[in-house]
């Protein structure tokens, strides 16, 4: 058994709603007090005011997330919980993963049931991301779980969230078990891609734009040309590429170009008849003085924190601003965040704000969020953090 079973978490009176309405997370708030001995991390009962069971989690009372839920059921967690919940999530991943892809996400944290954990596949390869104190303290198993559902052959862990802060934690990277190379081959939808599993983004690659890379490659031959924006290592340019169209990807980052041009390469792609700016992409879009009709704008998160959201939409506004003034009438802009505090109203707002100082009429002609390998719970909405905006960007305003 890996409970503290001698520690108990009462709920105040009145405060079990929210668990009883299965939500994950019971804030400090909520704590009438606890009875018995624990460490922070442990595994722990949590009660009503009145005693009655509610749930089991990870205790951590320097978080505000006091109690993170593992089961709402009274049922013991041990090492067999922690490989059948891995289990169900694969098994769910693989009915509707599409064919020609080995790369995608296994775990994701609370919506698997599993709070605090990332687990990404990447073609033999298993990318961990351990964002709780709990599950931290549970390493080891973790591990063993991996390996035994998953059968990799190397586990590396890149366990470098700010969010492990708010838990006590400092960040960590390291292989963990057995070999990882610094760079790695996976597939998806029949695209090839180096992922730079070392020092990429995220867990080495943004796999949950699988979906949007394909519908910007659907799109491409109906354009004559995209302009990727934060393009990082050329996803959406190769799908588009592929589709016959020229392309130019925007990056601050000169080794993450030198590895799009390498995924070009990979993919049978002459690099040389696309172009590849290393700049800031606000400074790009000020400077160029030519129209594009059709564009990807996929910025980092620029809202990380609640009391960043006045400064973080007001960097939304202007970069979506900036690109509608570059597009031709007819021009088709997928604008995507990444930022969970930005949520598809305020995002909205966000458009029509940059659409109206950029005088242009604009078409919402679709909305993408999250692909089936990164599911929200119906009961934890604040696990849905991407969205995606299809735009179709006409004349100006008369």
């Amino acid at each position: 058994m890996l409970e503290n079973t001698s520690a108990t978490v009462v709920l105040k009176k009145g405060r079990a709603k929210s668990i009883k309405n299965y939500h994950p997370w019971v804030y400090s708030g909520a704590i009438d007090r606890v009875e018995g001995d624990y460490q922070p991390g442990d595994i722990v009962r949590v009660v009503s005011y009145d005693g009655n069971f509610q749930a089991k989690g990870f205790i951590n009372p320097k978080s505000q997330l006091f109690v993170r839920v593992l089961t709402f059921t009274d049922e013991p967690i041990d090492a067999t919980f922690f490989e059948q919940r891995l289990h169900a999530a694969l098994k769910q991943r693989q009915r509707l993963l599409p064919a020609r892809t080995n790369a995608f996400r296994v775990v994701n944290s609370d919506a698997d049931r599993l709070s605090g954990l990332i687990v990404d596949y990447y073609n033999g390869i298993v990318v961990l991301q351990i964002n709780s104190l709990g599950m931290d303290r549970l390493r080891d198993v973790v591990v063993a779980a991996v390996r035994r559902i998953l059968e990799p052959s190397g586990i590396l862990e890149r366990s470098e969230s700010p969010s492990r802060k708010d838990e006590g934690l400092t960040s960590r990277k390291e292989v963990v078990w057995g070999t990882v190379p610094d760079r790695h081959v996976i597939e998806e939808n029949g695209v090839q891609f180096w992922v730079d599993l070392q020092e990429g983004q995220k867990t080495g690659f943004f796999l949950d734009q699988r979906e949007n890379r394909q519908r910007i490659g659907q799109l491409a031959s109906r354009h004559k040309r995209l302009l990727n924006l934060f393009s990082y290592s050329g996803g959406f340019s190769v799908y588009a590429a592929l589709a016959g169209i020229p392309t130019i990807s925007v990056d601050i980052s000169e080794p993450a170009l030198a590895l799009a041009r390498e995924n070009f390469k990979l993919n049978g792609l002459d690099p040389n008849r696309h172009q590849f700016v290393v700049a800031n992409v606000f400074d790009f879009l000020r400077q160029t003085e030519e129209r594009y009709d059709f564009a990807v704008l996929d910025p980092p998160a620029f809202i990380k924190k609640k009391r960043h959201v006045a400064q973080g939409t007001r960097g939304y506004k202007d970069i979506n601003l900036s690109t509608l003034k570059k597009m031709e009438p007819g021009g088709v802009l997928l604008s995507c965040s990444c930022s969970h505090y930005l949520d598809w109203s305020l995002f909205q707002k966000v458009l029509f704000a940059a659409a109206q100082d950029a005088g242009r009429q604009v078409q919402i002609i679709g909305r993408f969020g999250q692909p089936h390998d990164h599911p929200v719970s119906i009961f934890h909405p604040e696990g849905e953090y991407l969205k995606a905006f299809l735009l179709q960007v006409l004349e100006p305003m008369e």
